[in-house]
């Protein structure tokens, strides 16, 4: 599956992005927010992460700019699976932050997972990563008022992360694309 906004090319992660997943994503910085991602972070970790088989009941995504054959790793976007529920998540590569990509890819994957058919989106961030926060809102997510620990891989601890959910039939999207 794949998915193109203003300025990205949301492309299947494939096994020779290896190399590129691994620079992109290799800085405790970004794997600390997130769940399963392990620090430090291997090669060997971009390997099997590159060579997962995609589920297309939870599409994944990595971030590149179109026109230079993928070159320009961005971050990653798309749904998981929590408790049942699908979960968005993503990552931006440090070089990239600050430029509105998350959100211009999370609203490409939300209009995928609506086409899907899921009907309830969840997402959370860890407390100290307010910046994500920010992100959920600006793509229309609602607080559940719930904030409860969650296992971050990264961190080797369960931290404090907040809680969302967007539901399909109060999703704006006909939203630009552009962040």
């Amino acid at each position: 599956m794949f998915a193109r906004t203003q300025r990205l090319l949301l492309r299947p992660v494939w096994p020779e992005d290896a190399d590129a997943l691994f620079a992109g994503i290799n800085d405790a910085g970004i794997v600390y927010n997130l769940a399963r991602a392990p620090w430090p972070y291997t090669l060997d970790d971009a390997r099997s992460f590159a060579a997962r088989a995609q589920d297309p009941h939870f599409p994944h995504f990595l971030l590149t700019r179109p026109g230079d054959a993928g070159q320009t790793l961005i971050g990653s976007c798309g749904l998981g699976e929590t408790e049942g529920e699908p979960e968005l998540g993503y990552w931006i590569a440090r070089d990239h932050w600050g430029q509105g990509y998350a959100t211009e890819a999370a609203r490409a994957v939300i209009a995928n997972a609506w086409m899907i058919g899921h009907k309830r989106l969840v997402a959370s961030h860890y407390i100290d990563n307010p910046a994500s926060g920010g992100v959920l809102r600006r793509l229309g997510f609602t607080p559940t008022g719930v904030i409860r620990p969650r296992f971050s891989a990264g961190r080797g601890y369960a931290a404090m992360a907040k809680e969302y959910t967007l539901e399909s039939d109060v999703a704006d999207i006909e939203r630009p694309l552009a962040a």
